[in-house]
């Protein structure tokens, strides 16, 4: 899953079609460049062995809330081209997870990590039920609940509060509501109302 929308997601920005490009010669006429982050390494490995433009998308192995690994590496991708911070980021399904496993503050860490790091960013939040469905799922399995779960204060419609944090917490504006996919999930657009946003670079957080 990393690895085609990933790839899906390049070609759209380019405009290409199925079957442009290739290892040899990739599409990159625009000078775009993708870092794809997973904290999923097998993912992530067979990502990186099946892409078929590897100078423009990078696959890279990330705890995205481990911040003694993810400032360095980050700023070591963007140093390769200049910046300091991206252009856009998209957000795919990853806030239900980020906020059962790190709670309130961990969620809210998380958006205004993001926030900081690009001009745009595309949000695609889970839904509270889907929360619901995850505990379900744990405890049919006979596991434990997740930790902080019983204990989330921030819960209910997920895409308003997040809108909330983004808007009211990380100095962004939402730009446009993309309307819901077909699992009933909002896409929302977000732009940074911060002025040292410039020259940046595309990255991709997907769980």
């Amino acid at each position: 899953m990393v690895k085609e929308l990933s790839v899906a997601l390049y070609r759209h920005l380019l405009g290409l079609q199925e079957g442009d490009g290739s290892p040899e010669q990739p599409a990159d006429e625009k000078d775009l460049h993708l870092l794809c982050c997973d904290i999923d390494p097998v993912l992530i490995e067979r990502a990186q062995q099946s892409s078929p433009f590897p100078n423009c998308i990078s696959f890279a192995n990330l705890d995205i809330m481990d911040s003694s690994s993810r400032e360095p590496f980050l700023s070591s991708y963007l140093s390769r081209f200049g910046r300091s911070t991206f252009d856009i980021s998209f957000c795919m399904s990853v806030t239900m997870w980020i906020h059962l496993n790190h709670g309130d503050r961990g969620l809210v860490e998380f958006l205004a990590f993001l926030s900081s790091l690009c001009t745009y960013l595309l949000i695609e939040p889970q839904p509270w039920k889907c929360y619901r469905a995850a505990a379900r799922r744990l405890r049919k399995l006979g596991r434990n609940d997740f930790d902080h779960f019983q204990s989330l204060a921030i819960n209910g419609d997920m895409a308003e509060r997040i809108t909330q944090i983004l808007t009211r917490d990380c100095t962004m504006e939402l730009v446009c509501c993309f309307g819901r996919t077909s699992w009933d999930r909002s896409l929302l657009l977000f732009k940074s109302n911060g002025s040292n946003h410039e020259d940046r670079v595309l990255p991709e957080q997907q769980q």
